[in-house]
């Protein structure tokens, strides 16, 4: 009964701090902190088009969460099956599945629905630029481009 318990509170907590991510950096309509107080270049543009995509965050420590959680859990479960050469070889398959599953699992989680908007600027220059899918951003629609570079988004004109 003790290893089912603590079998539920490490999914729980691998799956709870997978969820901790926030998807909202990725919107039009947050600014980081860094930008805060900071002049913008402001472009205008007309949409051409728009085409639904998703963003994978947690690119920076890929699916560590989910496949150490999810080989925990396997372990703990494959654990409890049969005993002696054969409760090792189970212990050690489901260490393997639950971090393959693990790691699926958070990759899952980790996706944020978004959109890839391409535009043309009024002195005719073509960009793709990708965020969030908050808005519903339509062919011919004037919008603004705030920022420059690597930190550019899409906000209604």
């Amino acid at each position: 009964m003790r290893l089912k318990t603590l079998s539920a509170l490490t999914m729980v907590a691998a799956f709870g701090l997978a969820g901790c991510a926030n998807p909202d950096v990725y919107s039009g309509d947050v600014y980081g902190s860094g930008a805060a107080k900071q002049a913008q270049s402001v472009t205008y543009a007309t949409v051409s088009s728009v085409r639904p995509v998703l963003i994978q965050s947690g690119d920076k420590n890929p699916n560590a969460i989910g496949t150490l959680g999810g080989g925990a859990v396997g372990g703990i479960l494959g654990h409890q099956v049969g005993g002696g050469s054969g409760q090792a070889l189970a212990t050690a398959v489901g260490a393997i599945a639950g971090s393959m599953v693990g790691s699926r699992a958070e990759d899952k989680v980790n996706q944020v629905k978004a959109v890839e908007i391409e535009v043309r600027t009024d002195n005719g220059e073509n960009l793709v630029i990708v965020q969030k899918a908050d808005r519903n951003w339509q062919p011919g629609q004037r919008v603004r481009l705030v920022g420059s570079g690597r930190n550019l988004s899409v906000a209604p004109y």
